[in-house]
Formats: C-alpha cells, structure tokens, sequence
C-alpha cells in the first residue's frame, strides 16, 4: 500500500509542476508574463526545458519501479506514477491555461510504458547484465533523446536550452558512468569472491 500511495504522490506532484513550469516559462500565459526578461523567466524554462521530456516522464517510472524492488511492484508503481502525473498535469494545464486536454490518450500510452519502465527499475539493483541495462536505460534514452529530438531545434538558440542541452548530456554521462562502475565493481566482487 505504501508503494502505491508513494507512486501516486511522486506522478502528482510530477505533473502538477511539470505544468506549473511550463506556465511560468511561457511569456504568452498570466503565470509567465510577469517574469518575461528576468533570471527567474530563464530559470524556469530550463526547468521546462528538463521536466517536459519524454526521458523525464520515463526516469519517474524508472526510479518508482527502483523504488518498489520487485518486478510486479515495479510496474504497478511505474504505471500509477504515469497514471497520477498525466492527470495531474492535464487538471493543472486546465486550471492555469484553461486549455483542452488529451489526458485519455496520453493515459492509454503511458500504461504499457509505465508497466515496462517501472518493471526497468525494479531490475537496476540486479547483479550483472539485467542491472546494468536496466541502469542504463534513462541516461541512454535521454541521449537518445537529445539526438533525436533535443530542446533546441529551432534556427536561433536561447541560453536556456543551451544550458538544458548541457545539463543533460551531463547527466547522462554521469548516469552510464555510475551504471559502468557499479556493474564492474559488482562484476569484480563476485570474482574475488
């Protein structure tokens, strides 16, 4: 029961401030007019620029399923946090843009992405080449992410995404480092062992 009420709150609070950022990063909303032009404008769409990544929806499932341990667990846990975000997020965008949602559709894709993906981080503190693939999945899927689809793919580049682009691929390396290292060491204590 504690998995699942944590898995709910994580993809609520999730979404609900995945979608606040976006609106204080938008000079066209009431939330983001005010900052236009200021530290706090740029802060918050590179905050943005960060949550509203498909890699970033698929690391929350990842790390609920880390979370829960057990493969069922795992993707009960990856899918209600899917689940609870998605929702948050269309409600929030509702309330701040008055906008339109298309919460079901998004709920009918995230369910066998969250079940696959949180079954993924159960699997990260398995020994061996399970732990290491399934470590490498975020940080892999955000490189990915930032080849196929990076945060600047319009002609003129703001310091934002810039900074965002930077902020990831960091953190993507440091991620399959940590994953390397951690599969080398296990891999060397079983051997001395």
């Amino acid at each position: 029961m504690k998995i699942i009420l944590s898995s709910l709150a994580a993809g609520l609070g999730f979404g609900a401030a995945t979608s606040l950022i976006n609106a204080l990063s938008s000079p066209y909303g009431e939330l983001g007019a005010p900052l236009t032009g200021t530290v706090w404008a740029g802060a918050a769409k590179v905050l943005s620029l960060l949550m509203d990544a498909g890699w970033s929806w698929a690391g929350l499932a990842v790390a609920m399923g880390w979370v829960a341990g057990t493969r069922a667990l795992g993707a009960l846990a990856g899918a209600l946090a899917l689940f609870a975000a998605t929702g948050a997020y269309y409600v929030t965008d509702a309330l701040v843009w008055g906008a339109g949602t298309d919460m079901v559709r998004w709920w009918v894709v995230g369910l066998p992405f969250g079940l696959v993906l949180g079954a993924v981080g159960s699997a990260i503190r398995r020994p061996g080449l399970t732990g290491l693939l399934a470590a490498l999945t975020v940080p892999v899927g955000a490189a990915v992410q930032m080849v196929v689809l990076p945060p600047s793919p319009h002609l003129t580049l703001t310091p934002s995404m810039v900074l965002a682009e930077v902020i990831v691929w960091t953190a993507s390396a440091l991620g399959a480092g940590w994953a390397v290292c951690r599969f080398w060491a296990t891999k060397r204590a079983g051997t001395a062992g």
